[in-house]
């Protein structure tokens, strides 16, 4: 009889337990947001501004405070996130405090293509609008491509792992032959970079050609520098 009234209590317990637990999600589903709180998590300044992404999050309502937990769908919450064209990822949840929190990545734009409307690339090689609230300085692409420069992606991302290049190039033209040539910051002569074939040789033909011209102050003299020639530079003087 003991271990029956024992059993009865624990069971007790648990009924009364499951009761107050499932008052307490019901009364807590209720309660309102207290705040919004948005994180880009990019290295990036933001492209989109904290009032787009709080317009996605909260649609028609006044405030993120007029909005109660049980409404909220974070899932569909992340997909209009998503579907902005300046927005990589996006993860949104509610903290144990109320607060209604999202983590956004954007896309990262290594390039800018000047065509009609200007685009960027970016570093998957896709194309991407520009941002209303903010620049990239990437380099400015300009000429031929049937393919929106997008196979310029490589040579891109070269240009911006190295802080060298990245530092000096500012533009990129194709020319009707497929031949790439740079725009160089400050200097007077471009660069005939030619095909995206041994882009890394090129790269240190370049600063060694660079150093050498620099430390003799001969850069100025030169109106072309080719890299075309396997391990050879050749630069025409004005």
């Amino acid at each position: 009889m003991k271990a029956r009234w024992s059993v009865i209590k624990i069971v007790g317990v648990l009924v009364l337990l499951g009761v107050c637990y499932g008052f307490t999600q019901e009364r807590n589903s209720k309660r309102k947001l207290v705040a919004l709180e948005v994180q880009f998590t990019d290295e990036n300044s933001p492209f989109i501004t904290l009032n787009t992404v709080n317009k996605l999050l909260i649609q028609n309502e006044d405030s993120v405070t007029s909005i109660t937990k049980e409404t909220l769908v974070l899932n569909e919450m992340e997909s209009r996130l998503l579907q902005n064209p300046m927005v990589s990822d996006a993860q949104v949840f509610v903290s144990v405090d109320g607060k209604l929190g999202a983590n956004i990545e954007q896309r990262n734009p290594i390039a800018r293509v000047a065509g009609s409307p200007n685009y960027y690339v970016d570093e998957d090689g896709r194309e991407m609008p520009l941002s209303e609230v903010y620049t990239a300085r990437v380099p400015l692409i300009s000429g031929i491509s049937k393919k929106n420069f997008t196979e310029l992606t490589p040579l891109l991302l070269k240009i911006r792992d190295d802080e060298f290049m990245k530092r000096i190039v500012v533009g990129i033209h194709k020319r009707r032959n497929g031949v790439l040539e740079f725009k160089m910051r400050k200097m007077p002569f471009k660069v005939r970079f030619g095909e995206q074939t041994n882009m890394d040789k090129k790269f240190q033909n370049f600063k060694s050609f660079y150093q050498k011209a620099k430390k003799d102050k001969k850069l100025e003299t030169y109106n072309l520098v080719d890299l075309q020639f396997g391990n050879q530079v050749v630069a025409t003087k004005k």
